[in-house]
């Protein structure tokens, strides 16, 4: 099965989507990874989700990727004397470093390292930044601060800072747990969150150790910052635009959206944009008109893949919303100005590697082929391809399960497992043989195929072939 369109479906599992028919009825619709929030569930319900999964994919032969989304250090306010508060514009405003307070004379913040970091003139929100204030004062064990715009506060509502770098560990004892069940699961990514420097990876990296893609979420203004460095030690990036859009300007958003994106496909690192896209599904049958042209906007950057979170979680329409992404991605993509825009952002190969891919894939695009096949041990090189952008369908051939789950999140990439090919002349009749069963090409078709020489080995790609469909399957 190849889906008539490039940009993949993210979809995250919750109530409303966690059994084995509802998973089933997901993926006929659209889903081609699934997400599991950890911020949410116990590791029981996670198993049977995963299982649930794999199951499907043995039913429909289809990789199917699973992305697992560690919470993370998450900021939040203590206990509030009586439960909650009323913040007015101006008025000033005591925190102090405990877990709860015993008076309304001040807010509990229970994260010593705030009192460290912060300074005169920083700005904290609070509840998704409908409460914001301003430092005026700081001791170390104090920080005094004037309301900007007022509202209710209660009990363990989320904090943000969008102007300090807290030292915070990257992974807690929660997010150590929970990877550790997740990798023992066989889980393909796993997403870390509140990334705010590029050494942030570096301990779960290690942890890792190749048995999952590691994504980087960018949603703190000091990942921004070091950008460039955390997309080139990540296996992929995800655009969190709910606590992004907080902590920056929200006018700022659509613009990052698209510097991240393209300087993803410049390092060959799939991208998600996620959050809110179809947040109104949640509750309704349809989609504003806003958000499918928020979908839409996302696939004329160029975006690997869409992400729906409590649309698909808990919402009422579940379904539904991946067959809305699904429609507005196809009819984005079979649009001309698309190919046009991916055409325009395409960058001047950099690397051996890159160029190599370059030029299979425009040497495919120029022939009309009826698909580029790369042999790929890693998966480095159908991303690669993939970040090219071509029109043609993209079959990426391997023998590992991992790296065939994985392209579930590569733009383009339908992915197949085949370990019968021993040598360079076998590789390209199992890819011809393959091309067949998933195309149906005509005698007199092309196809091109990127592979290594010496075969099967990783970081070999060096060998692009033309190959032409006749009677005989194994000529050409």
């Amino acid at each position: 099965m190849i889906r008539d369109r490039r940009a993949k479906i993210v979809a995250t599992i919750g109530p409303a989507s966690a059994s084995p028919f509802m998973l089933r009825s997901l993926f006929k619709k659209g889903v081609d990874t699934f997400r599991l929030n950890f911020s949410h569930g116990e590791h029981s319900t996670h198993a049977s989700v995963i299982a649930a999964i794999r199951a499907l994919e043995n039913e429909v032969g289809v990789p199917i990727g699973i992305l697992q989304d560690l919470q993370g250090p998450k900021i939040r306010l203590g206990r509030i004397a009586g439960g909650v508060r009323t913040l007015d514009r101006h008025e000033k405003v005591i925190f102090l470093p405990t877990g709860t307070t015993p008076d309304d004379t001040s807010l509990p913040l229970p994260h010593p390292e705030i009192f460290a970091a912060i300074d005169i003139g920083h700005r904290l929100f609070i509840d998704d930044g409908r409460v914001r204030l301003k430092v005026t004062q700081k001791r170390a064990d104090r920080i005094e601060a004037e309301v900007l715009e007022g509202g209710r506060v209660s009990d363990r509502k989320g904090v943000n800072l969008p102007d300090c770098v807290l030292d915070l560990p990257v992974l807690t004892e929660k997010d150590r747990a929970d990877l550790d069940f997740g990798l023992s699961q066989g889980v393909d990514w796993v997403a870390l969150s509140f990334v705010q420097k590029a050494s942030d990876l570096d301990e779960i990296t290690g942890i890792i150790d190749g048995r999952a893609g590691l994504v980087s979420k960018i949603e703190k203004p000091s990942a921004l910052q070091d950008i460039e460095s955390i997309v080139a030690k990540s296996d992929a990036i995800m655009i969190a635009r709910g606590d992004l859009g907080v902590e920056i300007p929200p006018e700022d958003v659509p613009a990052k959206q698209k510097e991240i994106i393209a300087l993803c496909r410049r390092a060959s690192r799939p991208v998600i944009v996620a959050t809110q896209m179809l947040e109104s599904m949640t509750s309704s049958p349809a989609p504003t008109r806003a958000e499918a042209s928020d979908v839409a906007t996302a696939i004329y950057d160029g975006t690997d893949a869409v992400m729906l979170s409590a649309e698909s979680a808990t919402g009422e329409y579940p379904c539904e919303a991946v067959e809305v992404m699904d429609r507005i991605i196809r009819s984005t993509e079979g649009h001309a100005l698309y190919v046009k825009a991916m055409a325009a952002t395409r960058e001047v190969a950099k690397t051996e590697a890159d160029a190599i891919a370059d030029t299979c894939a425009t040497l495919a695009c120029r022939m009309g082929a009826k698909c580029i096949m790369a042999y790929s041990m890693s998966g480095a090189t159908g991303t690669r391809i993939a970040s090219r952008r071509p029109k043609l369908p993209l079959i990426v051939m391997t023998r590992d399960t991992k790296v065939s789950r994985r392209m579930a999140l590569v733009w383009g990439a339908r992915s197949v497992l085949e370990a019968s090919a021993v040598d360079y002349d076998s590789m390209v009749l199992t890819a011809k043989d393959e091309c067949q069963k998933l195309l149906a090409p005509e005698i007199g078709d092309k196809m091109v195929i990127l592979s290594g020489v010496p075969f099967g080995q990783v970081g070999s790609t060096n060998n692009i072939r033309v190959a032409t469909f006749r009677q005989n399957l194994s000529e050409g």
